[in-house]
């Protein structure tokens, strides 16, 4: 015990074993809805819902505990959301919705290759000019814009919106069970925000799943049981296939670049209020930190999973004394616990089929219209005032839910800002890698449209 409190630096950081360890259980209680959203996500890229839920805690865990022992800070890791989406419906979508076609082990491929890229950044110390190269206003448009695709997926999962003749979208009928049971799950996890309950929208899962079994829109698989198997989603990694694909180099700049932000902007939130920050605050093991995300990815594509990065939600173990990595090992050896809770997973996301056969999931929903909501608050860091970057950040945002398009809301975002600031009179004050981006998917469009 004594050597492990050294390690962590405990008592430096003025914090001990039961607070750090109840930090970890109340990190977990705040992400652990990603163990029942994750497999659901990922099965519409035609996924195994088993394997994905075994990787997605096997890979959560080893992220953790990395980041626990590289840099020592309590923030645990898991799969993004935002990455899951484009991985499943721009990445693997169809093309005739706007996807790009790839097979899910060709996207698992992209992954990887982007994790590794990540890696050699940090390892090559090159980091902080692709931080740096990128305006805070497409940062943070690409988040809201993507919080708001999720939040939309989540209303046409819960039956809240649908197709509708002759416009993209309606209202669906509001007083059917699915609708109802979504709104019931939005209505309390907002509840329980507001009263900062701890695992707020794990508790509305799981009173949704409830309503949802009265209502006979769920079946009971059980609470545990034996882990499903890994094995149809380890290594399956189709990298041969990813290179005959013509835009296999835009989904790993993407997959990267989204992996970047991220991290980068949980770090910097999370370290300030845990005081992990100098004074001019820089975080010391912040090269560290991404590195452990980086290779947290690449571990999690090999087994099955996408993208995986450091949780906002980690503030919640924070908010609680976590100051260590004590924390995140913690918050890892109960993802590692989880998995003996398959049959529960299946009982939450296995969604359900209506009479005109479409598949919904009213219980998992609400989860993405709350985290919707979550990302979208990062509008209130765009600089509005600013009209090259207020433009750029407002078409990125607009984009992406209303193609469905992760990729179509980035491209429009780096080619407007790129334009703009050219004609400002800006051009030498973008960073080249700005330009050169919006070059190639100005390019991009060129081959598309002949």
């Amino acid at each position: 015990m004594e050597r492990m409190s050294s390690f962590f630096r405990l008592k430096e950081r003025g914090t001990d074993f039961r607070t750090e360890i109840t930090a970890g259980a109340s990190t977990f209680l705040t992400m652990s809805y990603i163990i029942f959203v994750q497999p659901a996500v990922l099965s519409a890229a035609g996924m195994d819902f088993g394997s994905v839920m075994m990787a997605t805690c096997l890979a959560s865990a080893i992220g953790s505990i990395l980041m626990a022992l590289l840099a020592n800070y309590p923030i645990a890791l898991a799969p993004a959301m935002g990455h899951n989406f484009f991985f499943a419906f721009t990445v693997c979508g169809a093309a005739a919705v706007g996807g790009m076609g790839l097979s899910w082990q060709q996207a698992l491929a992209a992954n990887f290759i982007s994790g590794a890229l990540l890696l050699a950044l940090c390892l090559a110390g090159a980091v902080d000019y692709v931080i740096h190269a990128v305006p805070n206003c497409l940062r943070h448009g690409i988040a809201v814009g993507i919080g708001l695709l999720i939040a939309l997926l989540g209303l046409e999962w819960g039956g809240i919106v649908v197709d509708a003749p002759g416009v993209l979208v309606g209202l669906g009928d509001v007083k059917s069970p699915p609708a109802l049971i979504t709104i019931f799950g939005v209505f309390l996890m907002a509840s329980l925000m507001m009263r900062k309950i701890k695992g707020a929208i794990l508790v509305g899962i799981l009173a949704s799943t409830a309503l949802a079994l009265a209502f006979g829109m769920a079946e009971f698989k059980g609470i545990a049981g034996a882990p499903p198997s890994i094995s149809p989603t380890l290594f399956k990694l189709d990298f041969e296939g990813l290179f005959d694909h013509g835009q296999f180099w835009m989904v790993i700049a993407i997959f990267l670049f989204l992996d970047l932000f991220d991290t980068i902007g949980t770090l910097v939130g999370v370290g300030a209020k845990a005081g992990l920050s100098d004074k001019d605050g820089r975080m010391p093991q912040g090269q560290k930190a991404i590195g452990a995300d980086a290779a947290a990815t690449v571990a999690g594509t090999v087994l099955g999973t996408s993208t995986i990065t450091s949780y906002i939600e980690s503030a919640a173990g924070v908010a609680v004394g976590g100051r260590t990595g004590l924390t995140a090992v913690t918050t890892g050896i109960l993802f590692l616990l989880a998995i003996f809770f398959a049959p529960l997973a299946q009982t939450v996301g296995g969604g359900y089929e209506t009479a005109s056969g479409a598949r919904l999931y009213p219980v998992i929903a609400p989860a993405l219209i709350v985290v919707g909501s979550l990302m979208f608050s990062l509008a209130k860091q765009i600089d509005w005032d600013e009209p090259a970057g207020a433009i750029s950040a407002y078409l990125t945002i607009i984009i992406i839910p209303l193609t469905v398009s992760i990729t179509e809301g980035i491209a429009v975002g780096f080619i407007s800002y790129s334009l703009l600031n050219t004609v400002k009179g800006n051009f030498g004050k973008v960073s080249p890698l700005v330009h050169a981006l919006a070059a190639l998917f100005i390019l991009r469009y060129i081959f598309l449209a002949g």
